[in-house]
């Protein structure tokens, strides 16, 4: 898995359309237990080249109430986005994911976890990818049937500081969501 990973990061497939180059981020061992599948990373973390390293990912770290050396710690989490590098500032966020990443790096990936217990999809980008037809109309209807998608699955929104909204509008998420989030990811990290 070593080798493949070296491979993904010095990938440059959509080179020209990302406004500040490639920067590949991701962290996974054979033997990562929850993959946390996101939409990619943001500038901060292109910046630092250090996966979910902003404010989303402290809120990510909270919710999952596991600290920052459980969080990086690839036997616990691998961090696989959709698309690999950031993808550049959109008018009310940074833009989709690059669609050429997952279609040529996902399934080989997959293939070489060996003892993965539990897959976040954070975001819509990730649950419309794995969930397919199972994904409901919004984002919204899909984390709230999340016991649905359980237990190989769990859909949740983006931790972004831009997300405060969407968090006021729906308390059931950070009252009811995240204790069940909360035991299932205790139960598997070290």
């Amino acid at each position: 898995m070593e080798s493949l990973i070296q491979e993904i990061r010095q990938c440059r497939i959509c080179k020209a359309h990302l406004p500040l180059g490639p920067k590949p981020i991701l962290e996974a061992e054979k033997n990562s237990k929850i993959i946390l599948l996101s939409q990619a990373p943001g500038r901060v973390a292109h910046q630092s080249g250090i996966p979910w390293d902003d404010a989303g990912g402290k809120r990510l770290r909270e919710w999952l109430n596991v600290s920052e050396e459980q969080f990086y710690n690839t036997k616990n989490f691998g961090i696989m986005p959709m698309g690999f590098c950031y993808p550049g500032k959109g008018k009310s966020g940074d833009l989709p994911p690059r669609p050429e990443c997952a279609p040529q790096w996902h399934d080989l990936l997959w293939k070489e976890f060996k003892q993965v217990e539990l897959v976040i999809l954070i975001g819509m980008y990730a649950q419309k990818a794995y969930l397919k037809k199972q994904a409901k109309r919004t984002l919204t209807e899909t984390v709230a049937t999340y016991e649905e998608y359980l237990p190989r699955y769990f859909p949740l929104p983006h931790p972004s500081p831009r997300n405060r909204f969407w968090l006021s509008k729906n308390p059931w998420f950070e009252e009811e969501v995240l204790a069940v989030l909360r035991a299932r990811v205790k139960g598997l990290v070290v």
